[in-house]
């Protein structure tokens, strides 16, 4: 598939933006002056009022503090791959309903007709700046990025990819955590996962693991957090369990600003810090640098 192709579907701030447009092509026609919908948004962090468009342009970051707003895996692979080479794998690999818990089915069809993906991870090869890499984005538009049998499937399935053709891998997380409805088998594909992760290191592969607001629990506690180069996207929320449950467990307040991607990076867990913008750059120079490495050798 083409990337433009893939990338019609999910694009939220955009499909804002153009109603916001016909709305102020109306007004022009009325006698009364509106503000359209959707004309500007408002920053979770800063407050600051922002006009959509310039948001759009600036990577769907706050123009004032560089506040992340979430975004697809469409929305990430437009800004992270070189046009029209990505490449997807696995496209129509859907979850069953093996544990027959209620309604699971038709909530999986309705996240798929919302959101045009088959769930909650896109996987394939692409190429950063001209290096071909493997690359995994998964979306909390779906099911809030929860991990049950496909995902860690899917990411199986391009860690090997990587180990065959002996090419970097990079994985952007934004997960809830293990899918409920998939019980223990959503639980076991964080084994399932890491195993994978460890033959690939063994056979020399490079993994850099992207963490982006939010990941959270099994994801966490598995490929998330086993990345060779492990990068946070500023003003990430990571971690394991929530801060309400750890605090009722341990009868202990938790320190300021825990389980942000700022605190992780101060105690040692987070290599480094990007903004949006400079994510492509980053990437680049590392895999480059890999690349020359390997000729080297």
């Amino acid at each position: 598939m083409q990337i433009g192709e893939l990338f019609k579907k999910n694009l939220k701030y955009i499909e804002l933006s153009a109603k916001a447009g016909e709305d102020r092509e109306e007004r022009v026609d009325s006698e009364l002056p509106s503000i359209p919908d959707n004309l500007f948004i408002k920053c979770p962090s800063c407050g600051e009022k922002l006009y959509t468009e310039e948001v759009i342009e600036n990577l769907n970051s706050c123009n004032y503090c560089d506040h992340n707003f979430r975004i697809g895996n469409v929305n990430r692979l437009m800004i992270i791959a070189d046009e029209d080479s990505f490449e997807e794998m696995d496209k129509n690999m859907t979850s069953v309903n093996t544990l027959d818990y209620p309604g699971y089915l038709e909530k999986i069809q309705g996240y798929q007709k919302s959101s045009g993906i088959t769930e909650a991870i896109v996987t394939g090869t692409c190429t950063i700046d001209g290096v071909k890499v493997v690359i995994g984005v998964m979306d909390s538009n779906f099911m809030m990025g929860s991990m049950g049998s496909v995902v860690g499937e899917k990411v199986t399935r391009a860690i090997e990819k990587a180990t065959q053709e002996k090419l970097p891998l990079i994985i952007f997380t934004a997960s809830g955590g293990a899918r409920m409805q998939e019980g223990i088998i959503s639980l076991m594909q964080m084994a399932k996962t890491s195993s994978a992760i460890k033959r690939f290191s063994d056979a020399g592969g490079l993994y850099i693991s992207v963490i982006t607001d939010p990941t959270t629990g099994g994801v966490t506690a598995s490929f998330a957090m086993l990345g060779d180069i492990i990068v946070g996207e500023k003003g990430a929320l990571i971690g394991f369990a929530g801060k309400r449950v750890i605090e009722q467990t341990i009868k202990q307040k938790l320190p300021e600003g825990f389980q942000t991607v700022e605190f992780l990076q101060e105690h040692g867990f987070i290599d480094t810090i990007v903004a949006r913008k400079d994510m492509k750059k980053l990437l680049s120079r590392i895999l480059i640098l890999h690349q020359e490495v390997e000729d080297d050798n």
